[in-house]
């Protein structure tokens, strides 16, 4: 797709009406409320097992995990077994995790491979559906690192989908600026495999970038935004805030999950807490169950 013809479909797009809180299509019962876990890093890093127990408190049921150690093939201290049974002890699950292969661009075939397998392994005991690749570094924010990085989608993700898991990429601001004519995001959605390379949301980053509506967006791979991240924005800083706190409407600007594809969603909040994370992800939590989860 060249870029008039996508300012041309992005507009069309645009007219699509909006379906509010009337219709049937935003329905969150259908889905568990899931936390990338990231969110509460210092609280996972001191004590992972009650942090769990007070996010399950707060009604958070699924999440997704971060910082995997491959050499150690270790979650937050626990090898991935020893992870499942603390979930499941609490009724709670994982669906997806960012796995660290955005750090090996250039490495061999084998040694990333290796790195695979070992994800693989441990998303695979966990019951997860996805892996993902959760961000390109500065260093490849070009035409060729684009190249490059849509040569490494489809590499990883045809093995990973050899092994029944599911492979995403996570978008961020960067890949909505344009590379040789086209937004990085298009290269990606033209130049990988859609079997193989399906894509995680993260509609603050949309938003920010404020390149392209998310519905907009949305319709360029209908089906294959298969996992969305869901985080606010202060209105003055534009860092991460509580969602409720921030400027983005969630009731205006979500898509339809069935035309997204959507399989799980992910509340998230990287930093810049008002109290800190625990309290922030009870704060969001509450907001999406009181404003957003129940739109119909």
């Amino acid at each position: 797709m060249n870029r008039s013809t996508f300012l041309k479909k992005a507009s069309l797009i645009s007219t699509v009406p909006f379906f509010s809180s009337s219709h049937s299509l935003l329905n969150f019962d259908n889905y568990k409320i899931g936390l990338q876990l990231f969110s509460v890093k210092d609280a996972m890093e001191k004590d992972p097992v009650n942090t769990l127990k007070s996010l399950k408190e707060m009604g958070y049921q699924d999440f997704e995990s971060y910082g995997y150690d491959a050499d150690r093939k270790k979650y937050y201290g626990f090898s991935p077994i020893e992870f499942k049974t603390i979930l499941n002890d609490l009724g709670l699950t994982t669906s997806s995790g960012h796995y660290a292969i955005n750090s090996l661009m250039e490495s061999s075939d084998y040694k990333l491979f290796k790195y695979l397998d070992s994800c693989i392994n441990a998303s695979l005991t966990l019951g997860d559906k996805y892996i993902v690749y959760p961000m390109l570094n500065s260093k490849y924010h070009s035409y060729d690192g684009y190249k490059l990085l849509v040569e490494k989608l489809n590499q990883m993700g045809g093995k990973i989908e050899k092994s029944g898991l599911n492979f995403a990429y996570h978008n961020f601001g960067y890949d909505f600026n344009l590379y040789n004519g086209k937004m990085g995001l298009e290269w990606i959605i033209e130049e990988t495999n859609p079997d193989w390379v399906k894509l995680q949301v993260d509609f603050y980053w949309v938003m920010r970038a404020n390149k392209i509506m998310p519905k907009d967006l949305i319709n360029l791979a209908q089906g294959r935004f298969k996992l969305w991240h869901i985080k606010d924005m202060d209105p003055i800083t534009k860092d991460y805030t509580e969602l409720g706190y921030g400027s983005i409407d969630y009731t205006m600007v979500l898509p339809e999950p069935k035309l997204s594809g959507l399989e799980n969603y992910y509340l998230e909040q990287g930093g810049n807490y008002k109290l800190n994370s625990m309290d922030s992800a009870r704060k969001s939590i509450d907001f999406f169950k009181k404003n957003i989860q129940k739109l119909i």
